[in-house]
């Protein structure tokens, strides 16, 4: 059976997603690394800050450290051997080494991620996430004009419902229209609100199956760490 070590630098988690910012290397790693386990690949992971003395019981990693200090963290060893040192190696690489075959490669790159995150940040309204992820895409090298596409895209996605009401409303209210067919609603039942004197044909007052949403508080958002 193949056995994975990962010896991390110091650091106060190996997931990535806490701190002021995020390496997307390290969520992406995680992943890589729960796919090899799936695989039946033996993973095993130590971080240098929490378990010095698997770093200093290891004749290899302490002679990298000696040679090269925490510039050679991490460092990857498959049935003993050393594999790679400094860099968090890609999924393909993993699988090559382990023996298996390896994945696809994925669409969904950390530039692809942070052009999604531009799209929801245009949904959201969310202007510090907006900056957030412009500020990460560019550091990955992503144009300018890609941004502008993902933005094109979210803001088209986004006003698409509101073009349709304008519409409907169009329907209803232009002058000389013809009346449109409208659902039958009880008195005192509301557009959506369960009346018990509501037509049966259309219990909920406007045909909508779907359950009344009860709106809730959002957190505040800040600008200082990460976006979400």
């Amino acid at each position: 059976m193949t056995t994975l070590r990962v010896f991390d630098p110091a650091m106060c988690c190996s997931t990535g997603v806490c701190g002021p910012a995020i390496d997307p290397a390290l969520p992406r790693f995680a992943a890589d690394l729960e796919w090899l386990a799936a695989q039946g690949v033996t993973v095993e992971r130590f971080n240098l800050a929490q378990q010095p003395a698997a770093f200093a019981a290891d004749a290899a990693v302490r002679a990298a450290l000696d040679a090269k200090g925490e510039a050679s963290l991490p460092l990857i060893q498959v049935n003993g051997s050393v594999t790679s040192v400094g860099v968090y190696p890609s999924r393909e690489d993993l699988a090559a080494w382990a023996g298996i075959t390896g994945p696809a490669p994925s669409l969904y790159t950390d530039a692809v991620a942070e052009l999604v995150a531009i799209g929801a940040a245009m949904a959201a309204n969310c202007e510090p996430c907006f900056k957030f992820h412009y500020d990460a895409a560019r550091k990955l090298g992503v144009s300018r004009e890609d941004m502008r596409r993902a933005v094109a895209t979210a803001q088209s996605v986004k006003e698409t419902p509101g073009r349709a009401m304008a519409t409907l409303a169009d329907r209803f209210l232009k002058p000389g229209a013809t009346e449109p067919a409208v659902a039958r609603t009880a008195a005192g039942a509301g557009c959506c609100a369960t009346s018990a004197t509501a037509d049966p044909a259309d219990a909920t007052g406007c045909g909508c199956d779907a359950p009344a949403v009860t709106p809730r508080r959002l957190p505040l958002i800040t600008t200082s760490g990460n976006c979400c």
